[in-house]
């Protein structure tokens, strides 16, 4: 939850007038969580919530639910019909001139592009500019602390663990005559997860040969392959500890059951790694000249190390996310491709760094580390980086 004087405060930083949050129906999980919002009981009605740069914030509710935002300082206004919502909402943001809202020009961020085109229409009606509330979102929604940063370490010793241990029952299994499936696999990972007192929100990926060529495969007990000798093989997995206010890790690792991988899986392993790595020195090397990275910069240093190579068609997803007390967080993602994501990585910022190649019905690599951008402006790989394929003993 975000202080008022600290929402304040960055708005005047940022020269905007205001910050309207607005929601319905729960629509903005962003609001819930940047407010200290309680998202239970009903939310059936619309509401607003204007904070101005300067001075006292106004809310603005239905009389069906006169104390949806009885919890937050202002004054409230409660309206009965929508001519009056109009009439309210018009006063609130009356000497306004720029009023961030949770809203992309473009559409180029869509994580944070939350209020619909009619709400953006009826407050721009007022001669009030819309602007995007991303950068402030990723200030009070997106960075991650001191405490939150050694959660995020401690889950990364835990995983790394369950990561060895998932390759190391994969050679075990083979050895001993196989069976084991993609699907056993992640099963395996999810019970030790929460053996470790951890969580996920989701199955990891573990896939061979072809199925990782679908970046997000999920295997289930239908889909699934048995793992064999001369099978290459990704596991992708992220959790967090089961504490309140936990931080996720979330790790790629890519291997090969025998001793001699393919020459083009080698070869297309190599290009990922080498890309990877641009990507990391380069936030690196712009935060040890004091100037701020952006997070389509990034991307785009990872990218170039692949389209050089010749296969940026085959890089089909953006080289890395914002990671938070969810995977994905709010944060900014490193991305240039599926969108334009200039916001800066700042002292808070942790993400993934995931660049990887896909061949359709053939194979696929994917490597991927953690980064957090620490107090003093440095930027930390949180965890190993893999090198080089883990080459699985298959010999009995």
């Amino acid at each position: 939850m975000a202080s008022l004087t600290d929402i304040q405060a960055a708005l005047r930083e940022a020269g905007i007038d205001g910050w309207l949050f607005a929601d319905f129906r729960r629509r903005d999980p962003i609001s819930y969580h940047i407010l200290g919002l309680d998202q239970s009981g009903l939310a059936t009605r619309r509401w607003f919530y204007f904070v101005p740069a300067k001075g006292v914030p106004t809310k603005i509710v239905s009389a069906v639910e006169p104390g949806k935002l009885g919890t937050l300082e202002g004054s409230t206004l409660i309206y009965r019909s929508w001519p009056q919502l109009h009439e309210f909402l018009h006063v609130s943001l009356d000497g306004s001139r720029r009023v961030a809202m949770q809203y992309s020009p473009n559409n180029n961020i869509p994580y944070v592009a939350i209020a619909d085109a009619g709400t953006i229409d009826l407050v721009r009606s007022f001669g009030v500019e819309v602007v995007s509330s991303a950068s402030l979102v990723q200030r009070f929604d997106g960075l991650v602390d001191g405490k939150g940063y050694e959660s995020h370490l401690r889950a990364g010793r835990l995983t790394d663990r369950i990561k060895d241990e998932s390759f190391e029952l994969i050679g075990h299994t083979l050895r001993e005559g196989g069976g084991l499936t993609e699907f056993d696999v992640a099963s395996f990972i999810l019970r030790r997860i929460e053996e470790e007192g951890m969580s996920s929100d989701g199955t990891p990926i573990v896939g061979v040969n072809e199925h990782p060529a679908d970046p997000h495969f999920e295997p289930t007990s239908s889909n699934a392959k048995v793992i064999q000798p001369g099978d290459t093989l990704l596991i992708d997995l992220w959790a967090k500890m089961n504490t309140p206010g936990s931080i996720y890790y979330d790790i790629t690792w890519c291997g090969f059951s025998g001793r001699t991988p393919p020459a083009r899986y080698l070869e297309i392993w190599r290009h990922v790694v080498d890309a990877r790595d641009a990507a990391v020195a380069f936030v690196q090397k712009k935060l040890e000249r004091g100037e701020t990275p952006l997070g389509f910069e990034a991307d785009d240093a990872a990218r170039k190390v692949i389209n050089d190579a010749g296969y940026g068609d085959h890089f089909v997803h953006r080289t890395g996310h914002s990671i938070g007390e969810e995977d994905h967080g709010n944060g900014a993602n490193i991305d240039n491709l599926e969108t334009h994501d200039d916001r800066p990585l700042v002292p808070g910022a942790l993400f993934s760094i995931e660049p990887g190649i896909y061949l359709p019905g053939q194979m696929a690599v994917r490597t991927e580390v953690d980064v957090y951008v620490t107090a003093d402006g440095r930027a930390e790989v949180t965890g190993p980086a893999q090198r080089d394929l883990i080459l699985i003993d298959v010999a009995s």
